[in-house]
């Protein structure tokens, strides 16, 4: 367990090191408006989502400033939402009637070293979590592509990283404090919950108030990554099973664009007497430098590459804390397919290359092993998603994506939820198959339908 002393210290440390990323930041990227958007949560006449495409419904923003004012606060609201780290591109998250933000319930509340598990606020950030579970002796089993995210509205989406014997950042989650429609405080875990906290985890914010995570850790670990140029997509029809083995985590980048993958990540833990990486794979060619996913832009952004080892937080993620993420000013849709079907799902969507390639700044493909929470995109299946991140045109965009669904509904492809997607209610129940009893645990949870939203009331409950 931590001491309040312990505590103390370490939110003292990172309230420095924030204080230092913040003026390299200001120095470096002031120019930014997609930084500014990141950093503020008010100031503006609107409160945006961080890459300011989605503007919110209201701007009634309640700021938690303890755990025990929660529940009475969340009793006398007739509607409410959660408003986290403001990263979903769609309106998962949006309110017509009032946010709760937990933004300032960023502790650690305890670390156990024998059930090797960590129990953390709400309102903490990866970004912050992960170098005080380092400065422990202890890691995380995987990291979405950038640090900036909150915990808990990670999980309660399923968002992500990549390595096929991974699952996304859901799985880690052992144990769940969330307040509910009423006021009350329940408590479940993995152990003693058993259906009740596998339909819980990924809520999509619809049971409650999550006031705690207690999430599964495991020993330090160091990793580094490469970067190889030009893998073709020959060479992925051939090889896909083993390119996706070949590392702890591998991403493949491309515009879909004569027949390449511009880019292939990977990503290893150290290992004792590791044999250097070789100058090509699969015909790829080891990059001489630092790269973006997009080549436009600067690597400076971009966790370090070319094989130096670092802290496994400082390798996971494709973007450094305190950097502009991706691109920033972006749209974002992503697909999950069964493993099985991946190869011909991504050759589906290759045909397709001229109509997205105008509208595209990058695609991602990434594999994430199978769970068995209900509303995880992952649920009973080892999946690849193929990720789109989208110059910022949603009339362009909103065209596009109904034919993208069409070339994937035969592998059954599910969308993130926290992304944009037109795929229609009556497909969401069909591949969910678990919606139904979700639906009558949110019911059970809340009543009244206090947390429920038009994204809700349309893709869930309509």
């Amino acid at each position: 367990m931590y001491d309040d002393a312990v505590c103390k210290i370490e939110k003292d440390t990172l309230v420095a090191m924030n204080k230092r990323t913040f003026l390299k930041l200001s120095s470096a990227t002031i120019a930014s408006p997609a930084i500014l958007r990141l950093m503020s949560w008010a100031g503006a006449d609107k409160m945006t989502n961080w890459a300011g495409n989605l503007e919110y419904s209201t701007e009634n923003l309640h700021t938690a400033k303890s755990l025990d004012e929660i529940p009475a606060f969340v009793k006398k609201q007739p509607k409410l939402k959660v408003l986290g780290s403001r990263h979903c591109f769609n309106n998962i998250a949006d309110s017509k009637d009032g946010f709760l933000s937990l933004k300032p319930l960023d502790e650690i509340v305890s670390l156990d070293s024998q059930t090797l598990t960590v129990t953390v606020d709400a309102g903490i950030t990866y970004g912050q979590l992960s170098p005080l579970l380092d400065a422990k002796g202890f890691a995380l089993h995987n990291l979405a592509s950038l640090p900036h995210i909150s915990v808990a509205g990670a999980c309660t989406t399923a968002t992500h990283g990549s390595g096929e014997k991974n699952g996304n950042l859901a799985t880690a989650v052992s144990g769940l404090e969330l307040v509910t429609a009423s006021g009350d405080v329940v408590k479940l875990s993995r152990q003693h919950d058993g259906e009740l906290f596998r339909g819980a985890v990924v809520g999509l914010g619809a049971l409650g108030v999550i006031t705690k995570v207690t999430l599964d850790i495991q020993p330090t670990y160091m990793m580094h990554q490469y970067v190889y140029e030009g893998l073709s997509f020959g060479a992925m029809k051939e090889h896909f099973d083993e390119i996706e083995s070949s590392a702890y985590s591998v991403s493949l980048f491309t515009d879909w664009q004569k027949g390449l993958f511009s880019e292939v990540w990977l990503k290893s833990r150290v290992e004792k007497d590791q044999p250097s990486a070789p100058p090509e794979f699969f015909g790829a060619k080891r990059a001489t430098k630092n790269l973006h996913p997009i080549a436009e832009l600067s690597a400076e952004n971009c966790t370090e590459q070319m094989g130096v080892p670092g802290p496994w937080y400082e390798r996971l993620p494709h973007f450094r804390m305190g950097f502009t993420p991706s691109a920033g000013k972006e749209l974002q849709s992503e697909y999950f397919v069964p493993r099985q079907h991946a190869v011909e799902a991504i050759l589906a969507v290759e045909r397709l290359r001229d109509e997205i390639t105008p509208h595209l700044l990058i695609t991602e493909i990434r594999a994430i092993a199978a769970d068995d929470l209900w509303m995880s995109p992952c649920f009973n299946q080892s999946c690849v998603t193929i990720h789109f991140t989208w110059k910022q045109d949603w009339p362009a965009v909103s065209k596009l994506l109904p034919i993208i669904e069409k070339e994937l509904a035969p592998f059954r492809a599910r969308p993130h939820w926290g992304k944009l997607f037109t795929t229609s209610p009556q497909t969401l129940r069909a591949i969910y198959t678990k919606m139904d009893q979700f639906v009558a645990l949110a019911r059970k949870f809340d009543p009244p339908g206090k947390f429920r939203n038009d994204f809700l009331n349309t893709n869930i409950f309509g």
